[in-house]
């Protein structure tokens, strides 16, 4: 469709006015300006419309267009609009106890804006913990190179993605990163299980160097999303617990992305049956319909907190966490994955979107596919034998004939240098059918004229 000069001039505003995230300027390429969304759908300035299978930011997971969720947060809004959670309101105590039924256990919730939030909080509370339960010495956190664990000083120190950092450094100290179970990558003659067993063991090789009495956690999402959904063995997770609990140190999983049914389970690490010390939740939380982030922690954490002593509360405090209309909007959220299945939904399509993908191994350019629930990872490389990524700009041009075709997709971008070749998918777990039938033949269609 040609652009107006109403388009135009909407255009030169968003250059006048507008930073946009993660994008390089580029006079030849004025960003997509979205007015609209229904289902998985969205809709620009000019009309066309795209199955958006990022879900935007991994996270519109009942789909743009709910009428329900504006309501909610309306009718909230109407009744009382703000109070800080210094003190207290229903929406949040509700949600709370929504959060632990849905995470089958005994949790105390702390409520922020964004999973980077959430996981500072989660730093805090591990380091604290530590003081006030006789190790003040525990400090460091471990994380796996590629992971991504958010844009704070904290977090992004968190994170294993070199090009996030570069030119923000130095960022908070005391994180450590090791190898992630990249099965793709693995050495020859190591078998899967081997290679993960050996990954995650590496773990306790560095509490061990780093000393023992100084790590204060372990910090893993489920999978690694953003980095290149990279999904470990169950004998990786299995003995990443077993590592934690031997060594007193405390498992903290980033359930930003994986969470709320992304994984074909109402979380990701239900997948493994592990029981984490803290869990941290965004994005889905709230289907990205408003801003709300959680950090729940393990009950007998939080009673080390109740201490009189002067300092031993959490003296941690965010303005707008929790904000009883996004509070009511989760809850809402939460009932409509409920009713309509959402989380089984999720993994029937997943399941079906791998299985009819599968075909593009035998393409000279795809090296790996790898799935967990309804999302996906294509691994893209110039040479299958040496396993070399495809180049970057190949890589974008796969993203734009399908944003040609009406399929928006994404990639593991501004990651580490060279690695930038994962092609991404996560739609919105609503999606019907007819919506996987369109990503699937839409993007095998794309692959057959690289």
């Amino acid at each position: 469709m040609a652009v107006n000069q109403e388009s135009l001039d909407v255009i030169a505003k968003d250059r006048q006015f507008l930073w946009h995230a993660m994008s390089p300027y580029n006079e030849k390429a004025p960003p997509m300006v979205v007015t609209g969304g229904s289902g998985s759908w969205i809709t620009d300035l000019q009309g066309n419309r795209y199955l958006d299978a990022m879900s935007g930011l991994w996270c519109v997971n009942v789909g743009y267009g709910r009428e329900e969720l504006a309501k909610a947060a309306y009718d909230q809004l109407l009744a009382m609009a703000y109070y800080p959670l210094s003190q207290s309101h229903l929406p949040a105590i509700r949600l709370a106890e929504k959060l632990n039924e849905w995470l089958e256990d005994e949790y105390v919730v702390f409520f922020s804006n964004s999973g980077s939030d959430a996981n500072e909080t989660a730093f805090k509370i591990a380091r604290q913990y530590h003081q006030q339960n006789g190790e003040p010495s525990r400090y460091k956190f471990i994380s796996r190179y590629r992971a991504y664990h958010g844009s704070s000083m904290g977090a992004l120190a968190a994170t294993g993605q070199a090009q996030r950092k570069y030119k923000y450094e130095p960022l908070g100290g005391g994180f450590l990163h090791v190898r992630p179970p990249e099965s793709y990558r693995r050495p020859a003659g190591m078998t899967v299980e081997d290679y993960h067993l050996f990954c995650a063991r590496e773990i306790e090789e560095m509490i061990v160097w780093e000393g023992e009495e100084t790590i204060a956690g372990v910090i893993m999402e489920p999978a690694i999303t953003g980095g290149g959904i990279i999904v470990p063995h169950q004998i990786y997770m299995d003995e990443v617990q077993r590592i934690c609990r031997k060594r007193n140190v405390l498992l903290i999983i980033d359930e930003v992305i994986c969470g709320f049914g992304r994984s074909g389970q109402k979380f990701g690490h239900f997948n493994y049956n592990v029981k984490p010390d803290i869990v941290t939740m965004a994005k889905g939380l709230t289907s990205g319909y408003l801003p709300l982030s959680a950090t729940a922690v393990r009950r007998d954490i939080y009673e080390t907190f109740k201490q009189s002593a002067e300092y031993s509360h959490l003296r941690h405090v965010n303005t707008f966490g929790g904000t009883p209309a996004s509070c009511m909007l989760a809850l809402k959220n939460l009932e409509i994955m409920e009713t309509e299945n959402l989380v089984e939904r999720s993994r029937e399509l997943g399941f079906r979107l791998a299985a009819a993908l599968e075909e593009l191994l035998d393409h000279p350019l795809v090296g790996d596919i790898r799935s967990f629930g309804f999302l996906l990872g294509v691994e893209v490389v110039a040479d299958k034998q040496t396993k070399e990524p495809l180049p970057l700009a190949a890589v974008n041009k796969i993203i734009a004939d399908c944003k040609a075709k009406g399929l928006i997709i994404g990639k593991n971008g501004d990651t580490v240098a060279g690695f930038n070749n994962v092609l991404t998918f996560s739609p919105p777990l609503s999606s019907t059918d007819e919506d996987l039938d369109f990503i699937i033949n839409t993007f095998k269609q794309v692959m057959k004229n690289q």
